[in-house]
């Protein structure tokens, strides 16, 4: 069943199978035809995202289990609705006591079964950790632990074995040492372990173990196996190995071949150690199981989408046999769209101006990537640093060498990672490397130089010799690189970085502040000729503002004039109220946040609720940011500081507020328009529209947990009983029942005219800064879509849906187009050619058939 919109559901334990089973009418009524389900897989317990999995071979029961899922795929199969499930290869929970595959490995070490399920380095740099694991999950050093008591042998009756005992940790005592810890007792339950809460006994006992126990902070210094980015209890997958690619996908088999998922999407594909490898053998299993799948279901090949941040000039590769990605670039791309981009030196100038930090987003993503390097992955870098340097025949390069010439390279290199395999030179490590090394190069001492072309060699797969050794350097390279981009840019860089925040979310280029209309048709005839299946994402759960809050803060790039008078006049009424260490970056940022995020119209209950939301995002942003304080070494004063000025500004009597209200309502039109854009441009343009849970009315949301909020789908539904023609409902568009009934209709007109959306895409040019249009045909038929562009003023001035009444009038159709008979796809109804006359009398948009 080929995918015609998908719907993202955010399963956890407060919203099971079974929660999502009554949705089933609605989602059909809506026009989606796949569910699109975050991680089902048996995660830690409490998991309010699933992707911490514990053991891949169960469905988690807290969501239902696997008769819980299945009884969900069937009646979403009686609706016409398929499932896209959302699967982990790249790593699972550890620490805790719950996933047994790590517990197994602490016990046995190099011996357990499932000691290469998991990327350790057993013979690192470092002599006493060789043949060890080092588990950095202590609160302070490990003799500080010992003497308060903190660590005790017990015997665990759950796992049935002796295991050191660590608040809800649990290591696991090696086979070897239990017949000195029983010592004649007639049951290992029974042992007298008295003896080991003396310090120096239990210390030596530690000493004995397969695993060395360290205090957290060390971690990014001598860890010594691959973590999902800095995240101690997400410990990397080799799921390049065969036994454990089976192992870790067997359910998922399991669940295709019995024809209860239609697809998957890879979580953080570029984690793995080779993307096009991983792709090509999911694809093929899939494929073979195709056949075994039940009769009544189509035989087409199953979906296959990646989460994959896209670099700016970077393309996913045709080569993995792929759909397509989740959409972040598409995000991105109407984002950028909706931005004014003669107005970017009035940003630059008035942020550099009120926080004393540079406008170019470069400088701050290279001091985010050297800080990540430095601390968070000191140990990678070290233990990539060695790999390369095996390739040194001359011997004359020490390893900080090495270190160097990497960190100037991954300083400068602006993708996740490269795809090179280092025993071959294809897929060569491409542009963007090579721009990287360029840049490395200048400053460089001549060790480093050397460094670097040993590197570069090893990068282009010129190491032919020793393609073994040269292939697990590129691949420490590409698995450092990767974590390097993510923690740098968008959980550093993006909330250091404050010129216009619409423009910082994930796979977004914040240094680019605007799209044009020929950047953004290039993209989409892309799609359309190589990945016409990919989600077009405009919300997702990793986002950091929701869709229609990127689109409000779009509205402030085309009035630079009007908002810095007014953000001005804020700095200087909020004065009196500022504690010394409120610096004006973070309160321009906070500034940015109220106005984007402003619900239609605040009671004192709606207050307080905004002022938790608006709180949460204020300590989470200042911990990302990592300059005063951090998840690491909190400040919770200068946290206090801000928490106190917030809420002192939000204050009913505090003249702020009702100015706040004010200014954020007079943008609330024109930030409506862009949404209700978006909306179309995500159900028009080639791909397939994926809508995040509750986006369909509108999504004023902040970065998680803020955008995890429970949905109403009460409301929901009633709304759509009523949608009908979305013009009829355009004048009270506060409510968000015109953007519901917008898409629903554009999901009923795909259905409809599944051709014409699977056609071809054809730019059209309106010869109008403020009017965009394409056209898509299949054979007789052609679809024509219009929107308004950058048109905030006369949004502003008229409301919607009258941006302005001359669009439209001075566009011609193509001339083999004209002469034909329209009909308008929201309504049905007859309409004129839509050339030289206004598009927008009714509705924001244009969306007419022949």
């Amino acid at each position: 069943m080929k995918p015609l919109a998908t719907y993202r559901i955010q399963f956890h334990k407060s919203f099971t199978f079974s929660d999502a089973l009554k949705q089933a009418g609605y989602l059909a009524r809506l026009g989606i035809s796949h569910l699109y389900a975050s991680p089902i897989l048996m995660a830690r317990a409490g998991s309010m995202h699933g992707y911490d999995v514990v053991d891949h071979g169960r469905v988690n029961p807290e969501l239902g289990g696997e008769d819980g899922f299945r009884a969900l795929a069937a009646e979403l199969r009686k609706n016409g609705i398929g499932v896209i499930l959302d699967i982990v290869p790249n790593h699972m929970a550890v620490g805790g006591a719950d996933n047994p595959y790590w517990l197994d490995v602490l016990e046995k070490g190099r011996d357990s079964i499932f000691a290469n399920m998991f990327d350790i380095d057993w013979e690192p740099a470092q002599a006493n950790l060789r043949d060890k694991l080092l588990v950095p999950l202590l609160g302070q050093p490990i003799l500080d632990s010992i003497n308060a008591g903190e660590i005790s042998l017990q015997w665990d009756e759950r796992l049935g074995k002796f295991a050191f005992v660590y608040a809800e940790h649990r290591f696991p005592l090696r086979r070897e040492d239990y017949e000195m810890v029983i010592v004649g007792a007639p049951s290992p339950a029974e042992a007298d372990l008295t003896r080991f809460s003396e310090p120096e006994v239990l210390r030596g006992l530690l000493e004995q173990q397969n695993f060395r126990l360290a205090y957290w902070r060390s971690a990014g210094e001598r860890i010594n196996w691959r973590r999902f980015f800095d995240i101690t209890s997400l410990a990397a997958l080799r799921v390049e190995d065969d036994a454990i690619f089976e192992q870790i996908h067997a359910t998922v088999f399991r669940l295709y071949s019995e024809g209860l998922i239609d697809g998957v999407r890879i979580d953080h594909v570029d984690g793995l150690s080779d993307p096009e490898s991983y792709c090509r053998r999911l694809r093929a299993r899939l494929e073979a199981m195709t056949p075994l799948r039940p009769e009544a279901l189509p035989r087409e090949p199953a979906l296959i989408l990646v989460e994959k941040i896209l670099a700016e000039g970077e393309d996913l590769p045709t080569a993995w046999l792929v759909d397509g990605t989740t959409g972040y670039d598409f995000m991105n791309a109407v984002s950028g769209l909706q931005h004014a981009h003669a107005n970017e030196g009035a940003f630059n100038r008035l942020w550099t101006d009120l926080s004393g930090r540079p406008s170019d987003f470069e400088i701050e993503e290279r001091q985010a990537r050297r800080e990540m390097l430095e601390n968070a992955f000191a140990s990678a870098l070290r233990g990539a640093a060695l790999s390369f340097q095996q390739l040194d025949d001359e011997g004359l390069l020490a390893p900080t060498a090495f270190e160097a010439a990497l960190e100037r390279i991954l300083e400068h290199f602006r993708a996740y990672r490269t795809y090179a395999l280092g025993d071959k030179p294809e897929p060569p490590p491409g542009p963007l490397f090579e721009a990287a090394l360029h840049e490395a190069e200048n400053g460089a001492s001549e060790d480093e130089v050397r460094a670097l072309n040993i590197i570069a060699a090893a990068m282009r797969g010129e190491e032919a010799a020793d393609g073994a050794v040269a292939a697990e350097a590129v691949r420490r390279f590409n698995q450092l690189a990767a974590p390097v981009a993510a923690k740098a840019v968008e959980d550093t860089a993006f909330y250091r970085y404050g010129r216009l925040l619409s423009r910082n979310d994930v796979g977004f280029t914040a240094g680019r502040f605007a799209i044009s209309p020929e950047q953004f048709h290039d993209s989409s005839l892309k799609r359309q000729a190589n990945f016409p299946a990919a989600l077009l994402a405009t919300a997702t759960h990793d986002h950091k503002r929701g869709e229609d809050t990127r689109a409000r803060l779009a509205v402030l790039s085309e009035l630079p004039e009007l908002w810095e008078t007014e953000v001005r006049a804020w700095f200087e009424l909020n004065t009196p109220l500022r504690p010394p260490r409120v610096g004006a970056g973070d309160e321009y940022q906070l500034y940015q946040t109220l106005v984007a995020c402003r619900p239609f119209g605040l009671s004192d209950e709606a207050l307080s609720a905004f002022a938790r939301r608006i709180l949460a995002w204020r300590e989470k942003s200042l911990k990302e940011a990592k300059l005063e304080t951090s998840w690491a070494r909190p400040d919770a004063a200068f946290e206090n500081d801000h928490a106190e000025f917030v809420r002192a500004i939000l204050d009913p009597q505090h003249p702020f507020l009702a100015r706040l209200e004010r200014f954020s309502g007079t943008l609330a039109p024109a930030g409506a328009l862009n949404g209700l854009v978006a909306t179309v441009l995500k159900c028009t343009l080639p791909g397939v529209p994926d809508i995040y849970q509750g986006t369909e009315l509108w999504d004023l949301s902040l970065v998680d947990p803020d955008n995890r909020r429970p949905v109403d789908f009460h409301i929901r539904e009633e709304m759509l009983a009523a949608a009908g023609d979305p013009a009829t409902h355009v004048k009270d568009w506060r409510d968000g029942q015109v953007k519901l009934a917008l898409l629903a209709r554009l999901l009923k007109l795909r259905a409809e005219e599944r051709e014409i959306f699977a056609g071809a895409y054809r730019p059209l040019e309106t010869g109008d800064a403020h009017l965009f249009a394409f056209a898509r045909t299949a054979g007789h038929k052609t679809l024509f879509v219009a929107v308004p562009l950058l048109s905030a003023e006369a949004a502003i001035a008229r409301g919607i849906p009258l941006p302005d009444d001359r669009l439209g009038e001075a566009f011609a159709l193509p001339e083999d187009l004209r002469a034909r008979t329209w009909r308008d796809g929201l309504t049905g109804a007859d309409v004129p050619p839509p050339d030289n006359r206004p598009l927008f009398a009714d509705f924001p948009a244009a969306v007419f058939i022949s």
